[in-house]
């Protein structure tokens, strides 16, 4: 048998550099947001992990602990196992795939309008998510106000549905209720839009050639046609729902202006970071909350990719 000939390594490195320079004018291209996600993204996460196995208070040095900070988090800490944990679980599962599935429909619909209104239907569907901030303190703070002048109570006591006052973001049962419907107004965001792109672009082919086939309805199409011709926007917009859906959990502080809010019936992973974060300064501890947090939206997109992904894009 021949021997194979052995490669020396300083041509392989040379080969290597070379390569690379050939190609210099593609990393230049790229260097903006290499730079960008290293500065902003991947260092912090390292950073965040290295702090997870530390107690680090902000002004003494980091002092390793090991695994401790993870023990507590999943065997002690009755905050995050009663409310914060499973808050945030039921938050997800309601607003990321509601919010989503309003999302395409809304898109869908729009799409059948003609071109001078689509423009205006989306904009109308679109603005609520620019203008979140202002919105809270205009509308939803006044609507939601828990005295007979809050316009949600006013008219269901004219209705007679209620005979006194509900406190819909101090009582623990409307909270979350509240929290949902907030944030599900506001997610027709870039995610919205994605879909909307995806369905006018879809191949008007295609349903001419799927009516020859024998499909004679509008879900026949939008389950055979529309959706598989869409993926990477409707992945797109999964990925951002989930992002969106597991940040915007301090909503609840916001409406009921209390941290932690009633009886913790808004307190989700987040706020549970600002506290341990923000207020007592235990940022070993905060930072093993963010790797779990990071953790459940990881597998979320991983879910997200098996549905809507393909072998090409992985």
């Amino acid at each position: 048998m021949k021997k194979t000939q052995r490669i020396p390594l300083s041509s392989l490195i040379r080969e290597r550099i070379r390569l690379i320079w050939s190609c210099r004018m593609s990393y230049l291209f790229i260097a903006p947001f290499l730079l960008c996600f290293t500065a902003f993204i991947f260092i912090p996460v390292v950073l965040a992990f290295l702090l997870s196995f530390t107690n680090y208070n902000g002004l003494e040095p980091p002092r390793f602990i090991g695994w401790q900070n993870y023990l507590y988090l999943l065997s002690q800490d009755l905050i995050f196992l009663k409310y914060a944990l499973p808050n945030t679980i039921q938050f997800a599962l309601i607003v990321g795939p509601g919010g989503y599935a309003a999302s395409f429909f809304l898109a869908w619909l729009i799409s059948q309008l003609p071109n001078k209104a689509r423009i205006l239907y989306s904009l109308a569907l679109y603005t609520p998510s620019l203008t979140a901030g202002i919105a809270m303190g205009v509308v939803w703070l006044p609507m939601l106000t828990g005295d007979r002048i809050g316009y949600l109570n006013s008219f269901l006591l004219n209705l007679g549905f209620i005979d006194t006052p509900v406190q819909w973001v101090l009582d623990k049962k409307y909270l979350m209720g509240a929290m949902t419907a907030v944030t599900l107004w506001s997610s027709m965001g870039i995610g919205f839009l994605a879909q909307l792109a995806g369905i006018l672009n879809v191949n008007g082919e295609l349903y001419e050639a799927a009516r020859i086939d024998g499909v004679n309805s509008r879900l026949q199409e939008v389950w055979y046609i529309t959706i598989p011709s869409m993926k990477p926007q409707m992945l797109f917009s999964a990925v951002m729902a989930i992002v969106g859906t597991f940040k915007s959990g301090q909503i609840g502080q916001v409406l009921s202006g209390q941290f932690p809010t009633p009886q913790y019936a808004g307190h989700v992973l987040i706020s549970h970071i600002d506290d341990y974060g923000g207020i007592r300064f235990e940022m070993g501890y905060a930072a093993a909350i963010s790797v779990f947090l990071l953790l459940m939206m990881y597998l979320s997109n991983k879910l997200s990719w098996k549905l809507f992904g393909s072998k090409g894009d992985e």
